[in-house]
């Protein structure tokens, strides 16, 4: 009997219905035996009936509509595609390291700008230069970026 249990777990993975299955298999082989049946291998034979139940289990659940409703009851919540977000930041430490290799002069305005995430404004005051400035120096530096890349 332990084994047509596990055997019934193993295929639904639920405890509660595979011991119903198992209990179904017993039930459908003594009608069977009452009518007049032979069996000439009983361990064959129980393992077969409680595989037509599995199957006939299964056949039900897929018919078996299930609502968003009773799947969030469950503890299933939809995760979020992280693949975006590994792929950008891939991109973006590419990205960074890259900035090592163009002049020097635009690197600095080149990490402040797109690592720190800082404003012309905020590049200027720290810097102490025009924004103007700041700004033909980032413009110079995506240009440098740009020719890296494309070679």
């Amino acid at each position: 009997m332990k084994e047509l249990k596990a055997s019934a777990f193993y295929k639904v993975h639920d405890t509660a219905l595979s011991e119903d299955l198992v209990q179904d298999t017993f039930m459908k082989t003594w009608t069977y035996l009452v009518k007049g049946g032979k069996i000439n291998m009983m361990r064959a034979f129980l393992y077969h009936v409680l595989n037509n139940l599995v199957i006939d289990e299964y056949r039900k659940q897929k018919n078996k509509m299930v609502s968003l409703d009773d799947i969030a009851e469950k503890g299933y919540e939809p995760g979020e595609d992280e693949s975006q977000r590994l792929y950008d930041f891939l991109d973006g430490e590419k990205a960074l390291s890259s900035i090592k290799r163009i002049p020097p002069k635009y690197q600095r305005v080149m990490r402040m700008r797109y690592a720190q995430g800082l404003s012309l404004k905020e590049m200027s005051i720290i810097s102490g230069q025009s924004k103007n400035t700041i700004s033909v120096q980032a413009y110079r530096g995506l240009v440098s970026l740009r020719q890296l890349h494309s070679v």
